[in-house]
């Protein structure tokens, strides 16, 4: 690993001002990394060299006259194919999409280039960012940098394969179900969903009230760095937050001293866990009494609420592929087709039925559940990271469905509540496990600042290179 490789967003800043280090070197490493690393873990769609070194000169430039944009100017960074970036398509992973240039920035996208960041490239997804895994007819399979046998998950794949080799220091993704959790988890990097609207979004998702931007690194500073600047309103997304974010960063070194902590090893369900999962994650939520949070075996009370998931998701798919025959049809992932063909045959009575009244149920009960605790912990998944090009793991304990493996992630897109993922070990077989930490609706600057007290006590592990685990 070179000392480039190794820093943070927020240890460039600090070296830029000083000089000691300039936004040009950081892009050359960063592209030259990723020529090295990309034929192993193949996780951009487009790349753009010419792009970001004009982008880092420009930086370099500002920082050279004591005039840098920001904390984040120079810092490179990568955006998931289903978010819009000037000059670049957006085809969220389909081959059947246009490569026609996309005409404007997305929010998330805008708020990046007015902080003065590089950007190095677009990543990949699964055809629409329908599974949790990282493969598509468009880019084929990304693989995990632990273990290349295994897969990174998804949708947020290539994501969270950069996070996790540092190809940039800040990754923006997507996560209508788990999307940012689930690759976070199996990556052993940060994975953030905020609360729904805290990060606007243009053109908004077929999945619409499940789905939540949010940011992968390596460290909760950078997350929080990342929320500071994307986390501002923009008048295109209807449903976005109208009033500025906090500063998410200046608080992250509050403790969770005093903090009443639910932990659920299994969210009331019969779900699954690995043993060795299990043991990591149990470990790391008991250790929040060291830092001084009273912790609680509790869990919240709920059903599994994957109908209601099912119901959204469905209807979104076949929002997606409405405009698609079945010349094209075939064409796609077989997987997105049959979902969207469930989703044609939903009435609209239980479409609303779920987006209003069961959403709002679930949404109330853990309301009620945070008045008694501050936060919730969980396993982000039950398993560590599987052979890629499946759904499902081989041995087949989880069936075909990919679903029936990421039961702690999607309740929190339906309650749209701020949950993150954090690594908290590694498996036998050297496979990250995540520690899931959920919050009330609107604080994200606890989660995040529960998420730094543990990076502090467990400092994260990491991975230099592409390897396979014999």
């Amino acid at each position: 690993m070179t000392a480039i490789a190794s820093l943070s967003a927020v240890a460039l800043s600090k070296l830029y001002a000083e000089r000691s280090l300039s936004p040009v070197e950081v892009a050359k490493d960063a592209l030259d990394r990723i020529e090295r690393f990309e034929p192993d873990i193949n996780a951009f769609v487009v790349r753009d060299a010419e792009v970001s070194l004009a982008m880092a000169e420009a930086s370099q430039a500002r920082w050279l006259k004591g005039a840098p944009l920001g904390p984040l100017d120079g810092v490179p960074v990568t955006i998931k194919d289903n978010i819009g970036v000037r000059g670049w398509p957006m085809r969220r992973g389909s081959a059947l999409a246009s490569g026609t240039p996309w005409p404007e920035d997305a929010p998330a996208a805008a708020r990046l280039r007015e902080a003065g960041t590089v950007f190095l490239g677009k990543t990949t997804m699964p055809e629409y960012g329908w599974k949790g895994v990282g493969d598509s007819p468009f880019s084929g399979i990304t693989r995990n940098p632990w273990d290349v046998r295994t897969g990174p998950g998804g949708s947020s794949s290539g994501a969270a394969s950069c996070a996790a080799l540092n190809l940039g220091c800040i990754h923006i993704g997507t996560d209508g179900a788990g999307s940012v959790r689930i690759p976070a988890a199996f990556t052993g990097v940060v994975g953030l969903k905020p609360t729904y609207g805290r990060v606007p979004a243009y053109p908004v998702s077929t999945m619409g009230f499940l789905a939540h931007l949010g940011p992968l690194t390596r460290t909760v500073a950078d997350t929080a760095l990342a929320m500071n600047a994307i986390g501002r309103p923009d008048g295109r997304d209807m449903t976005a937050m109208i009033e500025p974010p906090p500063d998410y960063v200046a608080g992250l070194a509050g403790g969770v001293k005093g903090l009443r902590i639910a932990w659920s090893p299994r969210l009331g369900g019969n779900h699954l866990v690995d043993p060795e999962i299990a043991a990591l994650v149990a470990a790391a939520a008991l250790a929040f009494r060291e830092l001084g949070a009273s912790v609680e075996e509790v869990d919240p009370g709920f059903d599994d609420p994957l109908e209601t998931l099912m119901t959204l998701w469905s209807a979104g798919a076949a929002l997606a592929l409405r405009g698609a025959g079945p010349e094209k049809r075939a064409q796609m992932d077989p997987g997105l087709v049959a979902v969207a063909e469930a989703g044609e045959q939903i009435a609209g009575s239980a479409y609303v039925d779920a987006l209003l009244n069961q959403r709002n149920a679930l949404a109330y009960h853990m309301t009620q559940f945070h008045e008694r605790f501050d936060l919730l912990l969980t396993p982000t998944l039950p398993l560590p990271a599987f052979e890629v090009g499946r759904n499902a793991p081989g041995h087949g304990r989880y069936g075909d469905d990919w679903t029936r493996w990421t039961p702690f992630t999607y309740p929190f897109n339906i309650t749209q509540a701020p949950a993150i993922s954090v690594p908290c070990g590694l498996t036998s077989a050297g496979l990250p496990a995540g520690l899931q930490i959920v919050g009330p609706f609107g604080r994200d600057a606890l989660v995040l600042r529960a998420a730094a007290a543990f990076e502090a006590l467990q400092p994260f592990a990491r991975v230099d290179a592409p390897v396979t685990v014999a």
